[in-house]
């Protein structure tokens, strides 16, 4: 059908091929493409891979595929790919070499790219030889155009999905001979700046990060110590009930703290209102005879972007939507620089709800994993 609509180009994609697969499961990949090379004859084939190195095996396998045109690698997080390519690579085939990062939003060193590229224009030919992203961009906000709250510090930094198109280009360019040196020493002027740059590097964390020891990565006491300590504070039953910390987030609610934010109502009348709010979800779970209480979160707008904005080193999109799953899309922080927590984050809240109530109020904070996981992280880190 693709054939009869006028397609010439078609993109498989096959990340599977980055783990390490056992024999079996490599021959299904050849078994597979064996049985579709009738389909796509008159069709140029990419496969591609991404997010990491491609095994050994895996490349062996994938160079192999009957009637493949082209191959698709990720050279920003498959820095040892570059190796495999260099060893050998199919004749006559296409290579996509993908230098530019698809699933981060920081700009590109346009001229460490241009270097690999010509390197791999040594193995592959140049008219075999295609500029690609690692990965699809629908893993980074659209463009940069849309923010108008960040400062143009940071936004030279930055390169979201229409931006890393212009970088695919210039690239493409440049390899062609026709390189824009303005473009290129404006990137290269950018990396120095946030290389340089006060604001990423934090000496306070750098010499606490330097003074950490071994032991600070264990505690003092054991487990059983600490759960006789724990029984003796709280004296809860043998399976004591909870919840999990958020309680759902109403209209009116989101109206609140929409309104605070615009600066539509005082920081009383906000107090007020979430106070009352986790009142009644106090009241709600001593009501249902719940052991260890919560405050319901009502003044979170969100598990990692509310501690990100207590956090130093984090900077926020005003559109930098990206999809999560399904339909659900989020705004990742964006952690350019040393993290630091200024001042305390939950403390207030969790004081005042535990002073409605005589049972034990948990706390609940988003693990830094979740964080790192949850946020477009600095690619300048190991």
């Amino acid at each position: 059908d693709l054939k009869a609509a006028g397609a010439s180009w078609i993109q498989f994609d096959e990340p599977t091929l980055v783990l390490d697969l056992e024999p079996h499961k490599l021959q299904a990949f050849t078994a597979a493409y064996s049985d579709l090379a009738s389909s796509l004859s008159g069709l140029n084939v990419l496969v591609e891979t991404y997010f990491a190195d491609i095994p050994a095996e895996a490349y062996k396998t994938l160079t192999g595929l009957a009637g493949v045109t082209a191959y698709g690698f990720d050279l920003v997080r498959g820095t040892k790919t570059l190796d495999l390519i260099k060893g050998g690579f199919p004749s006559g085939k296409y290579l996509f070499a993908g230098v530019v990062d698809g699933r981060n939003i920081w700009a590109n060193d346009l001229t460490a790219s241009l270097a690999t590229l010509n390197g791999l224009e040594q193995t592959v030919g140049k008219d075999k030889l295609v500029v690609s992203t690692s990965c699809s961009l629908l893993h980074t906000a659209v463009d940069l155009v849309n923010e108008t709250k960040l400062d143009n510090e940071i936004k030279s930094w930055l390169a979201f999905a229409a931006q890393k198109v212009v970088e695919v280009n210039a690239l493409a360019k440049a390899l062609a001979g026709q390189k824009d040196e303005a473009f290129f020493s404006s990137n290269s002027a950018a990396l120095a700046s946030r290389k340089t740059s006060p604001r990423v590097t934090n000496e306070g964390v750098q010499k606490a990060a330097a003074a950490l020891k071994g032991s600070d990565h264990r505690r003092a006491t054991n487990v059983s110590a600490r759960l006789d300590a724990q029984q003796k504070k709280l004296n809860l039953p043998v399976l004591p009930t909870t919840t999990i910390g958020s309680f759902p987030q109403t209209p009116e609610l989101r109206r609140v703290r929409r309104e605070y934010k615009a600066t539509k109502i005082s920081e009383e009348e906000y107090v007020t209102s979430i106070k009352e709010e986790i009142r009644k979800v106090v009241e709600l779970q001593e009501k249902l005879d719940i052991d260890v209480l919560v405050h319901g979160e009502p003044e979170r707008n969100d598990m990692v972007e509310y501690f990100g904005e207590q956090l130093s080193g984090f900077a926020f999109t005003v559109n930098g939507w990206v999809q999560s799953y399904g339909s659900r899309c989020v705004k990742p922080p964006i952690i350019y620089g040393d993290v630091s927590r200024p001042k305390p984050m939950t403390v207030f809240w969790s004081s005042t709800a535990q002073s409605m109530t005589k049972r034990p109020m948990k706390g609940m904070l988003t693990g830094p994993v979740t964080i790192l996981n949850w946020s477009f992280v600095r690619n300048d880190q190991p």
